[in-house]
């Protein structure tokens, strides 16, 4: 399939109250509406396709954009390319569960991260933090260096309340993962999130409200879920 064809089946799924929830979300046109579930046949289709991934991402349609995500080649991707893919997120949705996800897939997934963190950079940092999420929800604990995620865990304490927006989630969700994907910290995060609180969001808007990583960690105690690993990244 070439971009053209592949835009059109997009558009042909595309549904104007998905559009107006990805629009309250933060997207902006050009967009569709396609819900992510409806692009699974066309996904089937192609399979991986670096190339039209790119050419899908480039367009700045968000529907197309995440659909790039879908059908990228992440063992081929460099970090120029996740780079280049990080400066075209303009919001969440394509940071965090587009650029992110992907990443997770790759062996330089924690390298990219950890440089995201670093940056200072609202949608960045919280992509960054959100690829560790789904590197703990997904790889066995060993890939990982137990005082690297518990000086993070520090780093959450120290700088949640202070941090952009968009991060505070981000970071809310790091402490509630390594609570429940990451056995060997389970007790830190949770002592952690304790001390952390709850996180205000949006607070200078009518729809502030707060996170709460501890509230959270406990209902996934209370079901049993701690230990749980995904057996995909990508849907």
């Amino acid at each position: 399939m070439n971009l053209e064809a592949v835009m059109q089946e997009l558009e042909a799924i595309g549904k104007e109250r998905t559009k107006k929830i990805y629009m309250s979300n933060g997207a902006h046109e050009p967009l569709f509406g396609a819900a992510t579930g409806q692009m699974k046949p066309i996904a089937k289709k192609i399979k991986k396709d670096q190339s039209l991934a790119e050419q899908l991402y480039a367009t700045g349609n968000y529907d197309a954009m995440y659909f790039a995500g879908v059908i990228a080649d992440p063992d081929i991707m460099t970090e120029a390319d996740f780079e280049r893919w990080m400066d075209g997120a303009y919001f969440y949705m394509l940071s965090d569960y587009v650029v992110a996800v992907t990443l997770a897939e790759t062996d330089i997934a924690q390298e990219v991260a950890d440089k995201w963190i670093a940056s200072g950079e609202e949608l960045r940092m919280s992509g960054g933090w959100s690829c560790y999420c789904w590197l703990l929800g997904n790889r066995p604990d060993h890939e990982f260096s137990e005082s690297k995620l518990e000086a993070m865990l520090e780093m959450v304490k120290n700088t949640i309340h202070d941090s952009p927006e968009r991060t505070k989630y981000a970071m809310s969700n790091f402490m509630y993962t390594v609570a429940v994907s990451y056995t060997p910290l389970h007790e830190k995060a949770v002592e952690t999130a304790k001390a952390v609180g709850p996180v205000e969001v949006n607070k200078d808007t009518k729809k502030s409200k707060f996170l709460q990583a501890s509230e959270n960690i406990q209902k996934a105690v209370d079901k049993g879920q701690i230990g749980f690993k995904r057996k995909y990244v990508r849907c």
